[in-house]
This record gives C-alpha cells, sequence and structure tokens, in this order.
C-alpha cells in the first residue's frame, strides 16, 4: 500500500473519518458555473461550501487551500478572483486549452480517538495539527479506553470541458478515495445510464455506498436520492431521471489501513451536469 503523503491540515478531514458524509446534514460540494463550453478560452466561476442544502450555502465556507485544478495536459493551473465569504469561497478558473479539467480538493491522515481517565474523549492529532509518525508512541496511550486509529482521506471534485472532451485528467493518483469515470462526467444525459469506476488507494473499492441527489432539494418534500452499491469491480451505474446538476456522495470502509491505523475509510463527494437529450 502506498505510504500516506501527509500535508494538508486534519480539519479537512473530520468529516472523513464516518463512512459517509450523509451521517450527518452537511454536505461539501464544489459548484461550477458551467461544465461545457466553447471556443478558443472561457472562464468558469465556482462556488465551494459545506451547507445542509445541496448547492445552497447556508452553514459555511469551504477551505479550498487544497484545492488542485489539473488542466487537459495534467498539468496544474492557478485559480484566480478567490475570496471566502461567511457561507461560500468563490474562484474562477481560466480555460486555455481544449479538454477536461479536473478541479479537486483532497486530504488524507491518520487519527486516533480515546477516552482519558476522567471519561473526556481526546484525539490525536489535534485540530489543525499534522500527523508526524515519530510522535505516535509518545501522543497517544497504548492501554487508552476505546482506543480508535484512523486513516482516512476525504475528496470533493468536479469536471469542466472546452471544446471537445478529454480523459488524462482521469488518471488515478491511487490515494485514498476515487472516482474514475467510464462515462464521460461532461457528456451525461436524461434518461441515459453512466458508469464510474471506484478506487480506494488504487484498488477497486468494493462495496461503497454510493448516493445521488438532484440539486434543487430545498423546492421539494422529498429528496428523491438514489442508492447503490459499488460491485466486486468497484463499479457502479446511475440512470439520471432528469436533466439538471447533481451530487454524488460516496462512502468506504475497510479494514485494509496502514499501520498504526485498524480501520480505513475514504468519502468523496462530486458535482455533476446531467443535460437534457
Amino acid at each position: 500500500m502506498k505510504k500516506l503523503s501527509i500535508t494538508t491540515s486534519f480539519v479537512a478531514i473530520a468529516a472523513t473519518l464516518a463512512v459517509s458524509f450523509s451521517a450527518s446534514a452537511h454536505r461539501a460540494w464544489v459548484l461550477p458555473s458551467s461544465t461545457v463550453l466553447s471556443g478558443e478560452e472561457a472562464y468558469v466561476t465556482f462556488d465551494a461550501a459545506i451547507s445542509n442544502t445541496i448547492f445552497h450555502p447556508d452553514h459555511f465556507a469551504m477551505n479550498t487551500d487544497d484545492l488542485v485544478v489539473t488542466a487537459p495536459n495534467g498539468e496544474t493551473k492557478e485559480t484566480e478572483n478567490s475570496a471566502r465569504g461567511k457561507y461560500r469561497t468563490t474562484f474562477d478558473v481560466k480555460l486555455e486549452q481544449e479538454g477536461t479539467y479536473k478541479i479537486t480538493s483532497f486530504s488524507s491522515g491518520i487519527r486516533a480517538f480515546w477516552k482519558d481517565d476522567e471519561g473526556k474523549r481526546k484525539m490525536w492529532p489535534g485540530s489543525g495539527e499534522a500527523y508526524v509518525a515519530e510522535e505516535f508512541a509518545t501522543s497517544v496511550p497504548k492501554e487508552a479506553t476505546d482506543l480508535r486509529i484512523t486513516q482516512g482521506s476525504r475528496r470533493v471534485e468536479t469536471f469542466v470541458t472546452l471544446g471537445e472532451p478529454s480523459e488524462k485528467v482521469f488518471t488515478p493518483t491511487n490515494e485514498g478515495l476515487e472516482l474514475i469515470p467510464v462515462t464521460h462526467p461532461n457528456d451525461l444525459f436524461a434518461t441515459e445510464a453512466a458508469t464510474f469506476t471506484l478506487l480506494i488507494d488504487g484498488e477497486p473499492a468494493v462495496g461503497a455506498e454510493v448516493e445521488v441527489v438532484r440539486g434543487g432539494m430545498r423546492y421539494r418534500n422529498d429528496q428523491e436520492t438514489i442508492s447503490v452499491t459499488s460491485n466486486d469491480e468497484g463499479q457502479f451505474e446511475v440512470t439520471w431521471p432528469q436533466a439538471g446538476m447533481y451530487f454524488i456522495e460516496i462512502g468506504y470502509k475497510d479494514d485494509k489501513a496502514e499501520k498504526p491505523a485498524t480501520v480505513r475509510t475514504g468519502s468523496y463527494s462530486g458535482t455533476f451536469e446531467v443535460l437534457p437529450l
């Protein structure tokens, strides 16, 4: 298994220690103003938030310090005009190459949870602190009560395309829970089926729990959630009931963690636009 690269704040991965974001009302998402564009160049504006209602910023702005924009040629691009408000973060991306771009926020790490002698809950590393392997033995009591050590990853992403779609950005990183499109994410149409493959640290994520919700949920009483589970090859299929912006939320958990962790979890959330036929 690939060694963890811990470079981001553990504040960002706190939600990954559950099997799925659906255990809580708060969901992280990045919403593009457009997903399919034409011309020699174009701009896309993005909203990024963690909210109770999908695509409606009502809780707090998403931290985008670890955001990576991957261009069609595989190189990274800088965002422009970034601004963080109380409920959402906004930024622009200039599309100068023809093809598909991937916009991703990713973090991973190891956390330990236990109770002290007084029954108070303890956590290491603390919020905002980095995991340092050499400090584990002196920071986490070996005989701690209710000790739980978890390896977790969190990925939030979306895709946009200028001109002809491309696939280079789908190359797996083999870190954490990843969605690898079989059907191109900017070629989705209502009433048609789309197929995706899930990987966990480069291997098929079998039995991952997938929930698909169409945007505009604040204007209807039923969330109309589509629930599926990835198969033995890590694949799942979604038939889009109608056009619109969709939120895909995925949770994964197994016992194949990197030591000293005993549990491995992964979470994924993605934004996809489905067009009418």
